[in-house]
């Protein structure tokens, strides 16, 4: 069911619910537009919402002209910790903002930078906070990982190495053991770094697989064993981490485009959201043995980027569960909020 969407005035590729508890109702999008000419820019924007669900409302509390931003993440909620959007730019900076109360009520919040980093000469193309927000990984468009330690109004860089042969699509923290971390890239490999002994050593690897790029990576919240990856041959591969000779295969499936971004359920275990490139957005069961795909959302005209799920349990309250979910895509400069018609608790029983 559709509830809302508008125009990002950008090529859209990014799209994060706010999990802090009372800025639930905060998203932030991201865009990416190549202006070509003698000079090529590489431009971009933070958009800032209001999400009003039970309206079909969808509010911009703010928009940030910035250098071209290939990914976005809010810091992870902890004790007495306040929102922090993290930003990964074409022009080789992290950069973090604050989330602030405006002065003026009407005007809710806004965004505030506090520090940056130029971390590369290289494009940072994707980032991820570690569990307790202390540091950030970077994945690079020259193959490298940096590893980013993030103070109250400072970022410093910790390590930076080699880690593939071409860009770095995703470098992602193991939620239950942040020693390591997880890359894919375009030469179609997918490994695991141990960052308890410096320089970071390879703790595993994966070279035959996926036939093509790999795109994301997500270790499962509610199975310590258990990670997920999305490529450009268009399969989300389930993984156990005590065999990653192989997948598991039973458990693959193949979702019709390129899987962009891999994002489980606030609440419901087994249950992943997808952005697919090409063929939409697509929401999987990947419980146990069944892999299946529950429901598409073919709204959007063009590349399927952003995705994300919004965090409020007032969604999930009623005859229907059911979660809001936003998406954006890329050409058409798209944002869309929707809530699956499928009852999704029901759905992974």
């Amino acid at each position: 069911m559709d509830v809302a969407h508008c125009n990002l005035e950008g090529n859209a590729d990014a799209v994060e619910f706010c999990p802090h508890d009372s800025y639930r109702h905060v998203l932030a999008a991201s865009t990416y537009t190549l202006r070509e000419g003698e000079q090529p820019i590489r431009a971009g924007s933070i958009s800032l919402f209001n999400v009003g669900a039970d309206l079909g409302r969808l509010d911009l509390f703010q928009r940030i002209e910035t250098a071209g931003i290939f990914d976005i993440k809010w810091n992870p909620v902890g004790d007495s910790v306040s929102p922090l959007l993290a930003l990964a730019d074409a022009d080789g900076y992290l950069r973090i903002h604050g989330l602030e109360s405006c002065s003026d009520e009407a005007q809710g919040f806004s965004l505030r930078e506090i520090t940056d980093e130029k971390i590369s000469s290289s494009m940072c193309l994707f980032l991820d906070w570690n569990p307790s927000a202390t540091s950030i990984t970077v994945g690079l468009s020259n193959g490298s990982v940096v590893i980013a330690s993030i103070g109250e109004s400072q970022i410093e860089t910790q390590e930076t190495w080699k880690a593939h042969d071409f860009e770095v699509w995703t470098a992602s923290y193991d939620i239950h053991q942040p020693q390591l971390v997880y890359s894919g890239s375009d030469d179609c490999k997918f490994k695991c770094w141990d960052l308890r002994d410096g320089p970071s050593k390879l703790a595993f690897q994966n070279t035959k697989a996926h036939t093509m790029g790999v795109c994301c990576i997500a270790k499962n919240p509610y199975d310590s064993n258990s990670v997920v990856t999305g490529s450009y041959d268009e399969y989300l591969r389930l993984w156990d981490v005590r065999s990653i000779s192989t997948p598991v295969n039973e458990t693959s499936v193949c979702l019709g485009g390129g899987v962009w971004r891999i994002k489980f359920h606030p609440f419901v275990a087994g249950l992943v959201l997808t952005a697919c490139m090409h063929n939409g957005f697509s929401i999987v069961n990947i419980n146990e043995d069944k892999t299946e795909v529950i429901e598409t959302y073919s709204k959007h005209e063009s590349l399927a980027y952003g995705a994300d799920w919004h965090r409020d349990k007032s969604f999930h309250e009623g005859k229907r569960n059911s979660t809001l979910v936003a998406t954006c895509s890329f050409y058409d400069r798209l944002l869309r909020l929707w809530m699956p018609e499928s009852d999704l608790q029901d759905s992974v029983l």
